[in-house]
């Protein structure tokens, strides 16, 4: 697959719906954004397209227009897509897993957040960018929909819980739709079941609200941790899908056969 321009989208945009909650908000986040890459199979009518951000991917199009071997930018990558491409994804990589997910919906109040003593929680700004750095590689998932710290510090989509300049948990919008936006947390360790992440859940919530959109949450059916907090922070079940975990590029040996 090739890399599509940025001066493509627009017509290209058409293919994945407009105001859908969770990671089918993706590829508007990427055009509203910018933060991602978009792939097809051929520069002019594209039979196969792909839209990624993070390490997320919707998948559309035509599975039987492609090689397997095609599908190599989308190694190591949680992928979205009709079931008829499943057998193709299985072939193009050396691991492919199944995980099921749920969608979330804000529809009720959330319960009380009581953060200790000593903790204010507020909008990160631009001046954060490092205190979101210093969260540390694992936590690097939870800005790389923005292109970093930076980008998500900056974004104005990100709240966070703080005490004596330290960042303990944050919130954000991870994909920005037009009508939903899918929201992730993470609280550091040792700073956990404090409602930290709830105060910072339920602030960026309030946030969406103000500008007209829906807050969403996207979380695997076994994280019953995120669940719980999902549950607290209001959040009611929508729906659920799979999307599938790719493993590296399948290798073939010199008589062309899987290795």
């Amino acid at each position: 697959m090739i890399e599509i321009q940025p001066s493509r989208l627009p017509a290209l945009a058409p293919w994945f719906p407009a105001g859908a909650p969770g990671v089918a908000a993706l590829a508007e986040h990427v055009l509203t954004t910018g933060n991602g890459r978009w792939w097809a199979d051929r520069s002019l009518a594209p039979r196969v397209l792909a839209v990624e951000s993070g390490d997320h991917v919707l998948l559309r199009g035509a599975p039987q227009a492609l090689p397997p071997a095609a599908l190599g930018p989308l190694a190591s990558h949680y992928v979205q897509a009709p079931a008829g491409f499943v057998p193709l994804l299985r072939t193009a990589f050396a691991r492919l897993d199944p995980w099921e997910r749920m969608v979330y919906l804000r529809a009720a109040p959330a319960l009380p957040a009581q953060p200790p003593r000593g903790t204010s929680v507020r909008r990160l700004t631009i001046e954060d960018a490092p205190a979101l750095a210093a969260l540390g590689p694992g936590a690097g998932w939870i800005h790389s929909t923005w292109g970093g710290p930076h980008g998500l510090a900056g974004s104005g989509a990100a709240w966070g819980a703080f005490r004596r300049g330290q960042l303990l948990a944050v919130a954000c919008t991870y994909l920005l739709g037009s009508r939903y936006e899918d929201v992730a947390v993470l609280a550091a360790p040792g700073h956990r079941r404090q409602h930290l992440a709830l105060a910072c859940v339920t602030a960026l919530c309030e946030d969406i609200a103000a500008r007209g959109r829906t807050p969403s949450w996207s979380c695997s059916r076994d994280n019953r941790p995120s669940r719980l907090l999902a549950w607290r922070a209001g959040f009611r079940l929508h729906r659920e899908y799979v999307h599938y975990a790719t493993g590296g590029v399948r290798l073939e040996d010199s008589d062309g056969r899987a290795a």
